[in-house]
């Protein structure tokens, strides 16, 4: 669940299909995990708690104001890299820029395949240095306030893996996908629609295997000994079934001050990894309780639900960004040097179209996967009852410790929050944390009779 937007935000194989989604940097895998666990935060806009109204988030006021200034630089960042995006794409066809390399690839060789695997390759370093001013902004502000310790050379050497990533794996995925459009033209886009969901799958099972090559593992058990013996109590309890040996240490603190542990994969892959920060800063408890929110999303089927779920929205996007790709073919084609979709300028007018569909449809999305996050906070808390001595003050502290390390604002903007919140604020999570205690009236938790 750490795959910066390419594992479970709507659309997930249409940002396979925008290349700089697929993969991501360590550095930006980092400055977004922090939405894992508290998610990145604005301005801040709404009312003052009222005076006997104390917040269950808090924090001291020199981080107050720089947790405000933060947030709101990471959200114009976030809200200006998508639009960059698209504005890129629409320049490079406008200015006839792509028709010109699918003019160059051409006369390297005569044969499809070499001419796609040219094209896309450029496609996707083209685009890796369109974004990096964005990328590198934001690691320059989580640099400034403390919660990146990366060094340039090491990020920019992420940045050089993730766009190596994008070569192998989506130069051969918009190879298919454009040789789906140039096979089926009138109905492509069930095409696409059919192939994306198994890769879906795919880059679920594999991330796990990836994320060595940003950073450095070690078993959970070596250092850690008695964190792995209270994990397994809730692996117990819940039933995830993940033994000590797959039980991970990531050596995060070579590049960020932020705290995170998660759980990732499916099958033979899923594991649980504990970063280096959150093991050596905070309490086992609240370790605890973060896997057993991890876990809930396994337990109760969040990952299938989202590919249902998400499964139905790309198949409209896909069947409507055919269409209004159709339509900006006829009206401007000529001017973007491509007369049909099937050829790959006009295979980038469907990127085009799908690019705003992703940015338009971002608030639907957070919107299920708020819903989904709050169940795994529930889950979590439930997880942990009778394992800790108290799993409301866990929660609680947890939630605390995790937006003090990554300077989230207490009082989020409802707008910011309702477009780019994959997770309800972090102040909303801990409130509900401190008054969610259904035994103390003699009753159960909701997923749990125990």
């Amino acid at each position: 669940m750490t795959f910066r937007r390419a594992l479970l935000p709507l659309l997930c194989s249409a940002a396979l299909l925008l290349g700089w989604t697929m993969l991501p940097t360590a550095a930006q895998d980092q400055s977004t995990s922090a939405a894992q666990n508290a998610p990145a935060s604005s301005p801040r806009s709404g009312p003052a708690a009222p005076a006997n109204q104390q917040e269950a988030y808090t924090l001291p006021p020199d981080k107050l104001a720089k947790a405000i200034a933060l947030s709101r630089i990471r959200n114009i960042l976030n809200i200006a890299g998508s639009i960059w995006g698209i504005v890129f794409l629409w320049i490079l066809l406008a200015a006839r820029g792509w028709a010109g390399i699918e003019g160059w690839a051409q006369g390297i060789s005569g044969k499809r395949w070499v001419q796609g695997l040219v094209f896309f390759a450029v496609y996707f370093i083209i685009s890796a240095v369109a974004g990096l001013p964005v990328d590198w902004l934001g690691q320059h502000y989580e640099r400034s306030y403390g919660i990146s310790v990366q060094g340039w050379g090491s990020w920019f050497g992420d940045e050089g893996k993730s766009l190596g990533l994008a070569l192998v794996f989506g130069v051969p995925i918009l190879l298919l996908f454009n040789w789906i459009v140039r096979r089926w033209p009138r109905r492509y886009w069930l095409g696409l629609w059919i192939v994306s969901l198994p890769i879906l799958v795919l880059v679920i099972f594999v991330a796990p295997l990836l994320a060595p090559i940003f950073d450095k593992f070690e078993p959970l058990q070596n250092n850690h000994p008695v964190l792995v013996t209270e994990l397994e109590k809730v692996v117990a309890r819940t039933g995830t079934n993940i033994p000590p040996d797959r039980m991970y240490l990531m050596k995060a603190s070579l590049k960020t001050n932020g705290l995170n542990a998660y759980v990732n994969g499916i099958g033979a892959t899923k594991r649980i990894v504990v970063w280096d920060t959150t093991a050596g800063r905070v309490p086992n408890d609240e370790v605890l309780f973060i896997f057993g929110h991890e876990s809930g999303h396994y337990v109760l089927n969040h990952i299938p639900k989202y590919i249902a779920i998400y499964s139905v929205g790309l198949f409209f996007v896909y069947w409507a960004c055919a269409g209004f790709a159709a339509w900006l073919v006829r009206r401007v084609g000529a001017r973007w040097g491509t007369s049909e979709i099937s050829s790959r300028t006009g295979f980038i007018v469907l990127l085009f179209a799908i690019s705003i569909a992703s940015f338009l449809l971002e608030p639907a999305a957070n919107a299920v996967s708020r819903h989904y996050e709050h169940q795994a906070d529930v889950y979590g808390q439930e997880a942990i009852h009778g394992i800790v001595p108290d799993p409301q003050k866990t929660a609680v502290a947890a939630f605390n410790d995790l937006g003090n390390a990554w300077l989230e604002d207490p009082n989020p903007s409802p707008f910011i929050e309702f477009w780019l919140y994959s997770h309800p604020s972090v102040e909303d999570r801990a409130k509900f944390a401190e008054q969610y205690d259904p035994w103390a009236i003699g009753g159960h938790g909701e997923f749990f009779k125990n």
